[in-house]
């Protein structure tokens, strides 16, 4: 397929993103990258890849752009993220829908019939876990490891810590010294296992 050399830039740039962060970079990003005058002018480059087939655009999705280059490509899965988890002190707020994340399902290592979400981060208790402020955590339900870190519900309050067993009795530890181990007084219970990780960065 011949391709224009800004299309080819474009399209390694695409690429690119989308393996450092996990998501297709927005219009504005890409306006912004190549400097065009417009976001529309980032438009006319995708569809114009998308007419010569080397990118396709999954309909209604957030950033659901898929590299079509020759490869066996996996499907992408679209995670809802239910707003904020604190990876501090534990808080109460409900979690409210706040749009999706759009992955390649090989980037995470799931299905798309697995029940999955997303959680973003608030807080720097996981930080020693390479876990920042802003970003996404990516939550599968299923019953805990040892070791494994959660999205857990702890006495009536959300947080996301790293989830252990002594003596067959759990608790949770942030990955930060500056916090101490939570102990469960009433109930603990695990909400989300962590297999995935989404740099904070804007969305579509």
């Amino acid at each position: 397929m011949n391709l224009t050399k800004r299309q080819q830039e474009l399209l390694d740039y695409l690429k690119e993103e989308h393996a450092r962060t996990g998501i297709m970079p927005s219009t504005r990003e890409i306006q912004e990258h190549f400097g065009f005058a417009s976001q529309t002018a980032a438009v006319s480059h995708i569809r114009a890849l998308e007419r010569k087939g080397v990118i396709k655009r999954l309909p209604g999705k957030a950033r659901a752009l898929m590299v079509e280059d020759g490869l066996d490509r996996e499907p992408i899965v679209d995670i809802p993220i239910y707003g904020m988890i604190p990876a501090g002190y534990g808080n109460d707020a409900t979690p409210e829908p706040e749009g999706c994340l759009s992955v390649d399902t090989r980037s995470v290592g799931v299905k798309p019939s697995d029940k999955v979400f997303a959680l973003r981060v608030r807080g720097d208790s996981m930080i020693d876990a390479h876990i920042c402020d802003g970003d996404h955590v990516i939550l599968e339900q299923r019953e805990p490891r040892n070791r494994d870190i959660v999205a857990a519900l702890i006495d009536g309050e959300t947080t996301l810590k790293r989830y252990l067993m002594e003596n067959r009795k759990p608790f949770l530890r942030a990955e930060n010294e500056r916090y101490p181990d939570l102990i469960p007084a009433r109930e603990l219970m695990i909400q989300g296992v962590m297999v995935g990780l989404v740099r904070s960065g804007a969305r579509w």
